[in-house]
């Protein structure tokens, strides 16, 4: 019998970086939407402790497993973070257990890397300026993944934290030789960005409409149930609204769910998933001034896909 193979989040940075993830991301829509993987709802557990875990799967025939993880958001007050969990990957052929990988970075590659799909599919191709509200792990993979496809002149970042969006800034100046700026508020983080990237554990709206100019892309990162937006409902209306799975919008996206249940919107406001645009199903931008969202809720086989691509490497 093989051993099961462990690895850990050293492990993963080691063996996946943010232009190989892009690539893997844009190529699991695609294998998605043409059948040769299939994504499950994820199931969410509500704790005794108020806490949350879930367990997200997916099949790629040749191999199918699931991601474990627990959601405790208020884990920043002990300098933990609020997910952490496993990816457990079976063999397809004989339902062993290939390996354990580490969730959390995965899930931070992955998902800037799926961002960036996104962008790269309905963002100005133009578009230099970003703006990342949130400065914890998802800023840092955002900012990876998002220079790997467009050319960045400016970043302006906001933290509730100040401290925190000054150390990004100066680091992330030092790493990538871009202008960085710690913003005061969102409003002057977001104000004439091309690029907005919403990374917050928030319940309510961190945005307001008049904030976002025309011909801006976002991505909406951090609410991840039905009861949580990080997006007011007037800037939903104006936008082309895209995704990662519908089944997970029209259960699990707030973003989407507030204005639907206000009667604001259709289902038909859902112009469809990424793998759509990128198999050419469905149209994106279609003018300069468009406002377009992508809703990333995260799927398992963007997880699974990642976990095993790393497993297989020496």
């Amino acid at each position: 019998m093989n051993s099961v193979r462990s690895l850990t989040a050293e492990d993963v940075n080691a063996r996946l970086n943010a232009k190989e993830c892009v690539n893997l991301m844009r190529q699991t829509f695609i294998d998605l939407e043409n059948g040769k993987s299939k994504q499950y709802l994820r199931a969410v557990f509500a704790l005794s402790t108020g806490n949350v875990m879930g367990v997200m799967p997916a099949d790629f025939n040749s191999f199918f497993g699931a991601k474990i993880l627990s959601v405790y958001p208020s884990n920043y007050r002990r300098n933990l973070p609020s997910h952490q969990g496993e990816i457990l990957v079976f063999d397809g052929e004989t339902g062993s257990l290939k390996g354990l990988v580490d969730a959390m970075s995965v899930t931070g590659i992955r998902t800037g890397a799926c961002s960036a799909v996104a962008t790269d599919v309905l963002a100005s191709p133009f578009a230099s300026v970003l703006a990342l509200i949130g400065c914890g792990h998802q800023g840092w993979s955002h900012l990876a993944a998002i220079k790997e496809i467009r050319d960045l002149t400016e970043i302006r970042v906001f933290d509730q934290i100040s401290e925190k969006a000054q150390s990004f800034a100066k680091d992330a100046s030092e790493r990538y030789g871009v202008n960085v700026i710690a913003c005061s508020s969102v409003k002057q983080a977001v104000e004439t960005a091309d690029i907005v990237c919403t990374l917050t554990s928030s319940k309510t709206p961190v945005l307001e409409s008049g904030w976002i100019k025309k011909g801006c892309h976002i991505n909406a990162v951090g609410a991840c149930s039905k009861d949580a937006r990080e997006l007011p409902s007037d800037l939903v209306i104006r936008s082309r609204f895209y995704c990662d799975s519908v089944e997970s919008v029209m259960n699990e996206s707030g973003d989407f769910l507030f204005p639907l249940k206000e009667g604001l919107i259709s289902e038909g406001h859902l112009l469809g998933t990424v793998g759509e645009l990128l198999c050419g199903k469905i149209e994106g931008r279609t003018s300069a001034d468009q406002i377009t969202i992508f809703e990333s809720l995260g799927m398992a086989v963007e997880d699974l896909a990642a976990a095993d691509y790393v497993l297989g490497k020496d």
